[in-house]
């Protein structure tokens, strides 16, 4: 149940039958303060012109129309003509009872549509580093959402595999091969062996050309550098792996669509460009002017799809994945996450792709760009020495920072489940401080913050739900099946009540906008009211009458299930006990 959704068709109805038009605004907010209800109804104001009455006359006649009954038990008209919402107690228990006897907390799936989501996409020919941690997590939580409310979600992991870089990479290969024999000693650190490739490169004599020819070779499908090629990729997708399982996200070796894999097709993607007269030769190079972009001279962008050489670019390969993703995946939206660097070239993309057919009008095509991950100096996050972090030293250093923090705490744990707890509480340590930071901004990384068991972090969420599994030891029940029928009686029972039911609006917003720290938020604020519910309302004491103490235990149970399933599509893992 969408208590948003079902409240805004209600007054929607509303203002319909007071004689407004059928596409009149429905502004509808969830109150700031309890003592205006639950939601507020914002429209009388803006339908004052087109009904020439007073907001407040309007407001008034809106709330003898809306058809709240056993719904609301009260509707105010407040202010210039505010219509303040507060729900019945008995319909809140009666939705959370649903929510309670429901595998999925009575959440139904939407017509599923078919979703593209490119996201992670490292460069093959190094290591994944801090930079890959952004695209890679957050594309997984808003993957994990949008499969829980039922649609089908390709993943496509755009790979960087092709490029000239290659032709000094397996140039290097070749020559370690012949000393080694054995690929995965020489490539078992992707920097160490990029770096003395590009020394070799750019100070042995020979080695230039020879990378050069490669290229070349490689092209051309020359079967031994195709060979060295897949040599390569194989064991740098390995590297990417281990970061994967660490991580706890879902990408595969399924989900790869690498550069490589669009090659066949940039010739026809240039060749059907020209023919339909959007690109244009250039100084030898073929160039799409694009003059809804052009500067304040009327000087239109430029874009270009082959280079004068005959090359093509990251814009010939994001045409030729479009075309691909459109028309044979049938991808009702494409999603695609990236820094927010790279805005304007996908801008740029759509405008010439949409031109050119590549994409169904009806199709979407959504650039969801991200801000970075800075040091505390507010700089790019790097090592000491000023060179990238590698994605998994990051992650081992969680975990051991973890480890040290729970060796402190005292609990009844063997050293096996402390090393399983220090992983779970590390991992979702980096994970959520990115995670609950609102996308297209950048933030600062700090251990001290991220690690804190106070405030808006994962460890705080984990021991939230253990604190609910504690109680349910204690009272030696299985909550993860708890179900009872539910009273409202105390202002903190009613306020963890509402919030409950707004778990669906949450993952909405996140699916929508793919703003995962929509969902984190709401993760913290009911984590936040369960501790003030627990205080104020006793569950396990004695004298409590039955009833009331089965009506908590519900609460506490959904609680449970809420936080558990929420973290779940974050990708964040929850432990039984802490």
């Amino acid at each position: 149940m969408n208590i948003y959704q079902l409240l805004q068709q209600k007054f929607r109805d509303a203002i319909v039958a007071i004689g407004a038009p059928a596409d009149s605004p429905a502004p509808l907010s969830r109150s700031t303060r309890p003592e205006f209800g639950e939601y507020q109804f914002n429209g009388a104001m803006a339908l004052s012109k087109v009904l020439s009455q007073k907001p407040r006359d309007i407001a008034d006649k809106i709330v003898a129309s809306v058809e709240l009954e056993g719904i609301a038990d009260k509707l105010e008209v407040a202010g210039p003509g505010f219509i303040n919402i507060h729900l019945a107690p008995a319909w809140l228990a009666a939705q959370l009872e649903a929510a309670a006897d429901s595998e999925r907390l009575a959440i139904e799936p939407e017509t599923p549509q078919t979703i593209v989501v490119d996201y992670s996409s490292p460069n093959l020919a190094k290591e994944m580093h801090v930079g890959h941690l952004r695209t890679t997590i957050i594309g997984d939580a808003v993957v994990k959402a949008l499969e829980f409310m039922g649609h089908n979600v390709i993943r496509q992991n755009h790979m960087g595999d092709w490029g000239t870089q290659f032709g000094m990479l397996i140039t290097h290969l070749n020559d370690k091969l012949a000393e080694t024999g054995v690929a995965e000693a020489a490539l078992s650190d992707l920097e160490d062996f990029y770096r003395e490739a590009k020394v070799r490169f750019d100070n042995e004599e020979g080695f230039a050309d020879r990378a050069r020819e490669n290229v070349v070779r490689l092209q051309s499908g020359d079967p031994e550098c195709v060979s060295l090629w897949k040599t390569f990729v194989d064991i740098s997708i390995t590297h990417s792996e281990e970061v994967y399982r660490k991580l706890n996200v879902s990408l595969t070796r399924k989900d790869i669509m690498g550069e490589s894999a669009y090659n066949d097709d940039l010739a026809n993607v240039v060749k059907e460009l020209k023919d339909k007269g959007i690109a244009v030769e250039d100084q030898g190079a073929q160039v799409v002017f694009i003059q809804e972009l052009a500067d304040k001279e009327g000087n239109p962008a430029v874009y270009i799809v082959q280079k004068t050489g005959g090359g093509y670019l990251y814009s010939t390969t994001d045409l030729a994945a479009m075309r691909y993703r459109s028309f044979t995946l049938h991808a009702d939206r494409n999603l695609i996450l990236t820094d927010a660097r790279q805005a304007l070239h996908f801008k740029q993309t759509e405008i010439v792709g949409r031109k050119a057919g590549f994409i169904k009008p009806e199709q979407s095509y959504e650039h969801c760009p991200f801000g970075m991950m800075l040091g505390d100096d507010g700089k790019p996050f790097k090592t000491r020495t000023g060179g990238t972090v590698k994605l998994v030293e990051l992650l081992d250093e969680a975990v051991e920072r973890s480890a040290v923090l729970l060796a402190n705490r005292v609990s009844d744990l063997d050293d096996e489940q402390r090393s399983e707890i220090a992983r779970k509480v590390g991992i979702g340590a980096v994970k959520y401080a990115d995670l609950s930071k609102n996308r297209t901004t950048d933030y600062m990384f700090s251990w001290d913050s991220m690690l804190s068991f106070e405030g808006n972090t994962a460890p705080y969420l984990q021991y939230a739900y253990t604190r609910v599994q504690s109680i349910f030891r204690k009272a030696g029940i299985d909550g993860s099946q708890f179900s009872a029928p539910i009273q409202l009686i105390e202002p903190q029972e009613k306020l963890l009540a509402v919030k409950l039911l707004q778990y669906i609006e949450a993952i909405n917003q996140l699916t929508a906008d793919a703003t995962p720290h929509v969902l984190c938020t709401y993760l913290y604020d009911l984590a936040s009211l369960f501790m003030s519910f627990y205080e104020a309302c006793p569950i396990l004491k004695d004298g409590i009458d039955k009833e009331m103490k089965d009506s908590r235990l519900t609460l506490a149970a959904l609680t449970a299930r809420t936080l558990k399933s929420g973290l779940e599509l974050l990708g964040i893992d929850t432990m039984e006990k802490m």
